[in-house]
């Protein structure tokens, strides 16, 4: 997308074909890698922090960014080059697209504070949520056992949950349909802190006592219990965290939010040699983190689906972490190249004139993403969406932020910098 973006730029300033995909590649490689380089930054955290699931879905990250780096910038030249040898028509435009965002002059800069009181009224809805709602947390984080059953008829999820909460000795579980309404999902933290080798027997018991009158034709302990491959009824999984394997999650997760996010702060200070916009980009970067976690909690029992804290949650703000930055990274890239192409212009201009050069290639980016997601949200299964839900939120509030946050942030910090250089020489 960035290659496809640059390439109509240099033909729309009037080059050849031929010329205008070289450049285009040219000038494109900073930002490709740049951008990817934050991303695999993320995945490796992930690896290094995440266990089971989370580390496969750090490999397949990883792997993913290679190859898609690899075919953009070889496969996809040879493919080019190939044609161009051929005298084989290539074409950019259609009548549609031609002058999307050709014409924008939208000020960024000279409007920020109206994208930071945005913002602002967001975190302090966001706040308000995590302070009276908190957040529901997941087996990873809260500890507890959660069950997977599934009924021979179709079920309500209330009438279970009051049989179970009888059955747990008065400890209310969780109930959620799982799927279909024949199957649901119970979470309880009965017995959690009992470490006696039958306590898990006991607590599988109790939960056959609770659920075994709502099938049609009876089932036996035994049967409801059974590990069978294919199985139609009955207990299908479960997962057991302690206390002490929960805090140990949750330390890890911090750790992995605030590693990710230090090293991108130090890789784009050391790319760019400016930490204004590594400063930038790491607040913003906080910012949409911060509303993604608002939005669970502002919607957890609300929307129908599973909305909880889990190490899913955790890989989905990381991988969110990695997309947003690679956005902000494109605009730092294109300010970067416009300050030293017109050093005349003044920064605010060249900000400006940079975010707006940018605006096609994010939209057609978010465009893309975004479309697969929501096809991911209603195919995908009831056991990736909140998941599916969580990449949606930190999508549409990444491209914001990188449009309207991160570079702002940046043009501010370098103002406070000079305010202060002025002041010290006064003093002198």
């Amino acid at each position: 997308m960035i290659i496809d973006e640059r390439i109509k730029e240099e033909l729309r300033a009037g080059k050849g074909i031929r010329l205008a995909i070289a450049d285009g590649y040219k000038h494109s490689y900073s930002a490709i890698i740049d951008g990817q380089m934050t991303n695999i930054l993320t995945g490796v955290v992930l690896y290094v922090f995440g266990s089971g699931p989370v580390r496969g879905f750090a490999t397949t990250l990883v792997l993913g960014i290679l190859t898609s780096l690899f075919t953009a910038i070889f496969i996809t030249r040879l493919v080019f080059i190939w044609m161009l040898d051929k005298n084989m028509e290539i074409t950019f435009f259609n009548k549609v697209n031609e002058k999307w965002f050709t014409n924008v002059r939208i000020k960024f800069i000279e409007n920020r504070k109206y994208f930071y009181s945005l913002s602002l009224i967001v975190m302090v809805i966001g706040t308000v949520s995590l302070l009276t709602r908190g957040l529901h947390q997941g087996v990873d984080f809260a500890g507890g056992r959660t069950y997977t059953v599934r009924f021979d008829r179709d079920v309500k999820t209330n009438e279970i949950g009051a049989a179970l909460t009888k059955s747990f000795e008065g400890l209310i579980p969780e109930v959620k349909t799982f799927g279909s309404d024949d199957q649901i999902k119970i979470t309880t933290n009965y017995k959690i802190e009992d470490n006696s080798p039958k306590v898990d027997s006991l607590v599988e018991a109790r939960l056959y006592d609770g659920v075994k009158a709502f099938y049609k034709k009876p089932i036996s302990l035994n049967d409801f219990l059974a590990d069978k491959e294919n199985k139609l009824v009955g207990k299908l999984s479960s997962q057991k965290v302690g206390p002490t394997i929960a805090h140990d999650i949750i330390v890890q997760a911090w750790w992995a939010v605030i590693i990710a996010l230090v090293g991108i702060f130090l890789y784009i200070a050391a790319r760019f040699k400016k930490w204004t916009f590594s400063l930038g980009g790491v607040i913003a970067l906080a910012h949409d983190a911060f509303i993604t976690i608002s939005m669970y909690s502002i919607f957890y029992n609300i929307l129908p689906f599973d909305l909880q804290i889990d190490q899913s949650f955790i890989a989905a703000v990381l991988t969110i972490i990695g997309y947003s930055i690679n956005d902000s990274v494109i605009i730092f890239d294109r300010i970067r190249e416009y300050l030293k192409i017109h050093p005349k212009r003044t920064l605010i201009e060249n900000m400006n004139e940079a975010m707006n050069s940018t605006l096609g290639r994010t939209f057609n980016t978010v465009l893309t993403v975004v479309l697969v997601l929501i096809v991911l949200f209603i195919f995908g299964g009831e056991f990736i969406r909140g998941f599916t839900f969580v990449l949606l939120v930190g999508v549409a509030f990444g491209s914001y932020s990188s449009i309207f946050i991160s570079a702002a942030l940046a043009y501010d910090i370098i103002q406070w910098r000079e305010k202060r250089k002025a002041k010290k020489a006064l003093i002198k």
